[in-house]
Parts: C-alpha cells; sequence; structure tokens
C-alpha cells in the first residue's frame, strides 16, 4: 500500500469544497427539476442540465471519508467518541434550528399540550428536520461501520478489495427497477449502500496511478455520462415513471460519474494565487458548517429576497444563487463560530 504522506492532502481540501458547492447547485436546480410540465422546457433542461453535472456530490463526500479513514489503525471507542461529538452536536443544533423554521412557516404547529410538543419536536428529529439532513443520518451509521471495513481494508489484498467492489457493483446494477425482477433470491444485502463508496474512495486514492492517458479517458467518461444522465432523464420523464433512475446515487451512473470526478479532483494540479488559495483553506474549514447551513439559507434567499432559479434565466441564476447561498452560508457559520464557548461546536468546526 502506498504511504499515506506521499498523499497531498491538498486536492482532498478542493474536492471536498467542490463537492459542497455541488450540493448547493443540486438543491437549486432540484427545484425547477420538479416543475416538468409547467415550466418552459429551455428552463427545465437548464435545471436537469445542472442537476447531472453535480449528481456526484455526496459519493464523492462519501468517498473522501474512505480515503481519510480506511487506511488507519483505531481505538474503536475513541474513534466513535471523536467523530460522533464531532457531528452531532452541531447536527442537533441546526436540526432544531429547522424545527424552527418549520414552525416560523407554519408546517409544524405547537399547542398548549407541553408532552404533545415534545413528540412533535422528537419526531423531526427522528425523520430529520430538513430534507438535506438525510447524509448526516447516514453518514453516522457509516461511522458505527468503519472500524469494522477498515480492518477489512487494511489487511485485504488488493484483488479481495476488488472482489468487494465488484460485488457491490453487481449487486446495484440488478437491484435496479428495471432488472430488479430477475433478481436472485440470494440475500446480497451486505454488499449494498454507501459504505461501497467508502471503499471505493479508498481504493481510487491507494491503488490507481497517474498516467496522462488515465485523465483523458476521464474526461472522455464524466462527459459521456453527464450526456446519458441529462438526455436519459429527459426521456425517462417524458416517457416513464422511473423519472430518477439515472440520478439514483447508489446507481451504476452515478458510481462511474464520482469516480471520474474524483481522479480528476485527485490528479489535477491546480496553481491557484495566494489569495485565492487562502479563500479556499478557509471555506474548507467551515465545510460540514455550510452543508448543515445552506438549506435555511436557501430559504430566506427565496422569500423575501426572490433570489432563486426564477430571479433570471435559469442558465444564469442557478450558478449565481448556489454562489450567493455559498458565500452567505460560509459567512453565517463563520459569525456563529465566533460565540463564545460552543461557537466552534455549532459551527461544525
Amino acid at each position: 500500500m502506498t504511504s499515506t504522506k506521499s498523499h497531498n492532502l491538498d486536492w482532498i481540501n478542493s474536492l471536498r469544497l467542490i463537492a459542497l458547492f455541488a450540493v448547493i447547485m443540486l438543491h437549486v436546480s432540484a427545484i425547477p427539476l420538479e416543475q416538468y410540465g409547467h415550466l418552459p422546457t429551455t428552463a427545465w433542461l437548464t435545471a436537469d442540465f445542472y442537476n447531472a453535472l453535480v449528481r456526484f456530490a455526496v459519493p464523492v463526500f462519501v468517498m473522501i471519508t474512505g480515503a481519510l479513514t480506511l487506511h488507519r489503525e483505531y481505538e474503536l471507542g475513541s474513534f466513535i467518541k471523536k467523530r460522533l461529538s464531532r457531528v452531532m452536536v452541531p447536527f442537533l443544533f441546526w436540526s432544531l434550528v429547522y424545527v424552527w423554521y418549520s414552525w416560523y412557516i407554519e408546517v409544524l404547529v405547537f399547542d398548549g399540550d407541553t408532552w404533545t410538543n415534545i413528540k412533535k419536536v422528537l419526531h423531526e428529529l427522528k425523520y430529520g428536520s430538513s430534507y438535506h439532513l438525510w447524509y448526516v443520518y447516514m453518514l453516522v451509521g457509516l461511522y458505527f461501520f468503519i472500524p469494522i471495513i477498515n480492518k477489512f481494508v487494511r489487511y485485504a489484498t488488493k484483488r479481495e478489495i476488488e472482489y468487494f467492489l465488484i460485488m457491490w457493483l453487481i449487486v446495484m446494477f440488478i437491484r435496479q427497477p428495471i432488472i430488479m425482477r430477475f433478481n436472485p433470491q440470494v440475500d446480497l444485502h451486505y454488499f449494498t449502500g454507501y459504505a461501497g463508496y467508502l471503499v471505493l474512495g479508498h481504493y481510487l486514492t491507494f491503488n490507481i496511478n497517474y498516467s496522462k492517458g488515465l485523465v483523458r479517458w476521464m474526461v472522455v467518461l464524466f462527459l459521456a455520462l453527464l450526456t446519458l444522465i441529462f438526455v436519459g432523464t429527459y426521456l425517462l420523464y417524458k416517457y416513464t415513471t422511473l423519472i430518477t433512475l439515472l440520478y439514483e446515487p447508489l446507481g451504476p451512473a452515478i458510481v462511474l460519474l464520482a469516480s471520474s470526478v474524483f481522479l480528476l479532483g485527485r490528479f489535477t494540479k491546480l496553481q491557484l494565487p495566494s489569495p485565492l488559495l487562502k479563500a479556499k483553506n478557509f471555506a474548507c474549514e467551515y465545510n460540514f458548517g455550510i452543508y448543515l447551513s445552506h438549506a435555511l439559507v436557501l430559504y430566506f434567499l427565496d422569500d423575501p429576497f426572490g433570489i432563486s432559479f426564477k430571479l433570471c434565466p435559469p442558465l444564469i441564476s442557478i450558478p449565481v444563487t448556489a454562489i450567493i447561498c455559498f458565500v452567505l452560508s460560509l459567512l453565517l457559520v463563520w459569525l456563529l463560530s465566533k460565540v463564545p464557548v460552543v461557537g466552534k461546536w455549532l459551527a461544525g468546526l
């Protein structure tokens, strides 16, 4: 196995920031995407294109986690305590913020019975008080599993890791709706879920070597998959009910898309001017806080300020809204981090 010291973590920070911005773009473009038949075709296709362009976001996040964690040796209790404390405190804080927002827009109504109100809040915490928080629930589950899969990856041969990844891809393929009826009654759920992305991120980091030819093929693969997902999703919306088939993160198309982005991020050297490099490193420190807070910022940008995909033609409004949201979310969590004693915890630092 290649020594981790030979891997410059700067590319991981850059890739993490790209994936974070991609998540925001995804959520901005998702709203017009849901309005198929109610928007001009050009506007809808623009949202479809942007959505396809950034669908790698969450898988790349998980692959980065695998690249950073699966090669290390951990003391079990220390790993769980450190990881969960860093995630759960800001997660609980922002979950309650989104409970407040649901009350603020009168989606969640409290009455005079204290216990009933507590149960409503607990229900929100159980299922997620905002659409984007599903990622944190998934991440916590992966943290519980990392000490187990870590042992396998550290002591497995390259061929054994490849066997796991191949089985993961095969099971993913046969579980797709179109061919699920041919799925044999063999219990293969052990090879399902986001844990495969952990192993894939580790494998692509420590077992793939740079070559110009590989980079060219990854560019070709990315463009081909972008076209497939973009055009294919339009056809699925138009002719079938399987409208999100090519968008599913646990689908072959997104696995290949995310892999191409991950390798391009790893092997592309960006020479940024010093001010931009400092800005990038500064934003990276608040990555998790930006993720947690960006949905709230999007809500308030839309109402009362009217900043959304409707601001101007979607080709411009979607990335502009995402940029504004990113900057304001960064500013928000930076200010939050200045709160004495608890600020850094609440900002996800």
